[in-house]
């Protein structure tokens, strides 16, 4: 296909930008953003309408001759919606979008438009719904102006028009429905925790890819994937989707690496972070972004060709704190490497080490597992104790999972000393 007919097939869209703070660069990066994320949600930017204000206007967002320019420049473009940097309150998107006759969605909306149409599990696309509807809850009113509206009169013939019947209808349902997601989506976290609970008894590290959407989490794992055993299954069927935009993937994948030479363990792949995300997708997400909480290492991966990649780790350190993500070793993984401006150094970050990798090349990955089997042995403790003949399973875990240091067959079974991972240490202390 070439771009004529990609292009064809894309909606013409207007994006506009209110600039209400000094940093003019900051803004640019804001707008190069929001188009990105057009893109990402198969949107074409047709034109692109800015403004510098102290603060928005409180009727229509934009001036109210910006406004009427914007009108003609979607009239002239044919644009089919207009997106704009920023939250708009109800009243504001309702007048904007009364005045240029055209949907107007906010940097919210567009997100959510993006995640709705990327969901592929049953669980992410309840999240995604649940999202949805909180958000266009107090938006309804601006839906039905082709209904009646509430009628002149007094005393006890008052009427309200079909139009507030509708909309009251509409609340209603829609409260009834997050109520129903709400708890289907209970349901799915006590499944997660039990898987997860199972994965813990099982005795693997557990790292989780944290970061900016698009900084190559989900590349990282499939590069480990291919470097893993083939005896231990197919890899190729255990890949993720990639690709090189934003937000390409939603759903939360755990996968066994096995690299030859080292000990295996679980890697879990999360939705990506973005700037001023979307508070309903943060409470919405929560339960599959906890396995970030139960993970033993976390990577931080950050496109390092990127000239924003500093605030990037920024926003995914103040996702993390929002999450309650504390006290849980953390590496500084800068990929993207072979894409890099040369002159940049690594940069250092207390309680963590920083490593640039590239999931293209695999430029930097033996560092990385290095230092990460590193974090997984301080972790670890020296166990001694006799296995019966009769639990195998338990023997074969410790070769597995542990370094063993000394093994003697007793008469009442196999005595064994060896460095285990500590929740394998705990769970066979527990069990004798």
């Amino acid at each position: 296909m070439n771009m004529e007919t990609e292009s064809a097939d894309l909606t013409p869209v207007v994006i506009a930008g209110l600039r209400t703070w000094e940093d003019e660069e900051e803004f640019g990066r804001a707008m190069d953003e929001l188009e990105s994320l057009c893109e990402a949600c198969d949107l074409m930017v047709a034109g692109t309408i800015t403004q510098a204000l102290p603060h928005p206007d409180n009727a229509t967002w934009l001036g109210s001759g910006k406004a009427e320019e914007l009108m003609y420049l979607v009239r002239g473009t044919e644009a089919e919606h207009v997106v704009c940097l920023g939250n708009l309150s109800p009243a504001q998107m309702k007048n904007l979008q009364k005045m240029i006759e055209v949907p107007v969605w906010d940097r919210t909306n567009l997100i959510l438009e993006i995640f709705s149409r990327r969901a592929r599990t049953r669980e992410a696309r309840l999240q995604v719904e649940s999202a949805y509807l909180q958000y266009m809850l107090p938006r309804l009113s601006g839906m039905w102006k082709h209904l009646g509206r509430q009628s002149g009169g007094g005393g006890s013939r008052a009427n309200k028009g079909i139009g507030e019947k509708q909309i009251e209808l509409d609340r209603r349902q829609i409260s009834h429905r997050i109520n129903e997601l709400r708890k289907e989506l209970k349901q799915i976290e006590r499944t997660r925790d039990v898987q997860r609970s199972g994965r813990r008894r099982d005795g693997f590290p557990h790292v989780a890819l944290v970061g900016y959407t698009n900084a190559g989490k989900s590349s990282l794992m499939n590069l480990l994937l291919d470097m893993s055993d083939p005896a231990s299954g197919n890899q190729e069927d255990k890949k993720v989707f990639e690709k090189d935009m934003l937000f390409a993937t939603l759903d939360t994948s755990v996968r066994k690496i096995d690299v030859p030479g080292r000990k295996p363990f679980l890697l879990s792949d999360t939705v990506g972070f973005i700037e001023n995300i979307p508070h309903d997708l943060i409470k919405a997400f929560r339960s599959t972004l906890a396995e970030v909480k139960y993970a033993d290492v976390i990577l931080i991966v950050m496109d390092s060709s990127d000239p924003h990649h500093v605030m990037h780790k920024k926003v995914t350190e103040d996702t993390l704190r929002d999450l309650d993500v504390s006290g849980i070793p953390r590496i500084y993984v800068y990929n993207k490497a072979d894409l890099r401006d040369k002159d940049l150094t690594v940069e250092n970050h207390p309680g963590g080490d920083s490593y640039y990798i590239s999931a293209h090349t695999g430029y930097g990955i033996d560092d990385l597992l290095d230092a990460l089997f590193s974090l997984f042995q301080s972790g670890s403790r020296m166990i001694e104790v006799c296995i019966p003949y009769t639990d195998g399973s338990m023997l074969s875990r410790i070769h597995r999972e542990g370094q063993v240091i000394e093994e003697r067959f007793e008469e009442d079974g196999t005595c064994i000393k060896a460095v285990c991972p500590a929740s394998l240490a705990d769970h066979i202390e527990n069990s004798r």
